[in-house]
């Protein structure tokens, strides 16, 4: 189903198609996030010495503050990157189905398609394994070549375009959280929300659900695979 919004731009401009990864190319319900959220959770606990109840309430503080927990570390704790991402993304990718329905809807978009992701290459690499559709993307721009600096940070998005080539205004951005899509909208760019369908528990904080009717979001759908095949049709 795809949800009404007012005056969205349109896409028969676009020739460049940039989606996030984590609960955007795979439905919100899978929740495959809330095991990275977990080990994230513990990495806090251990590196600080305190209770998980404790170290949740600093991660979700720096996840808010700094756009990702790991940002935060760095900032107020030196940690290294390294450490950080290869302990968080040692996960189970299992509850992750092939998506060939999606696989074709992104193969058939016309232009470039990229990943721009606050994950790590690594972690992205896995989850388009599982998907099935790895060779539609052109390139993943992940936290490392933000050079440690997540979205929504604006020089992340300046990098992105700038290392890709990629002109903005000839672009579209497909997101799962509205704040992550406020620079990319400033810049030209067709944004496009994903929230959750509602026929399954999400694990998720209030705020990252909010937005759909932000003046940045162009459009809001909980059926990204039906979006897109419409996209095709249309053209």
């Amino acid at each position: 189903m795809t949800l009404p919004t007012k005056s969205p731009r349109a896409f028969t401009h676009v020739e460049t198609w940039v989606f996030d990864l984590d609960n955007t190319l795979y439905p919100h319900h899978v929740n495959l996030w809330q095991q990275v959220d977990g080990k994230i959770r513990d990495f806090v606990a251990n590196f600080l010495k305190v209770s998980p109840d404790e170290a949740f309430k600093v991660q979700k503080d720096y996840y808010k503050r700094y756009g990702t927990t790991m940002r935060g570390m760095m900032t107020e704790h030196g940690v290294r990157a390294d450490d950080f991402l290869a302990f968080v993304h040692e996960i189970d990718h299992s509850p992750l189905e092939p998506n060939p329905v999606m696989g074709t809807a992104i193969a058939q978009l016309p232009g470039r398609k990229l990943i721009l992701t606050n994950g790590s290459v690594a972690h992205a690499g896995s989850v388009l394994e599982r998907l099935g559709f790895a060779d539609q993307f052109e390139a993943i721009f992940d936290i490392i070549a933000a050079d440690l600096e997540p979205k929504p940070a604006q020089q992340t998005y300046d990098k992105f375009l700038r290392d890709h080539g990629v002109d903005p205004s000839k672009a579209a951005m497909f997101e799962d959280l509205s704040r992550n899509l406020v620079v990319p909208h400033k810049l030209g760019m067709t944004t496009v929300l994903i929230v959750p369908d509602g026929a399954k528990e999400v694990v998720r904080e209030d705020w990252e659900l909010e937005g759909r009717d932000d003046d940045h979001v162009d459009h809001v759908t909980d059926d990204l695979t039906g979006f897109l095949a419409a996209l095709n049709k249309a053209r």
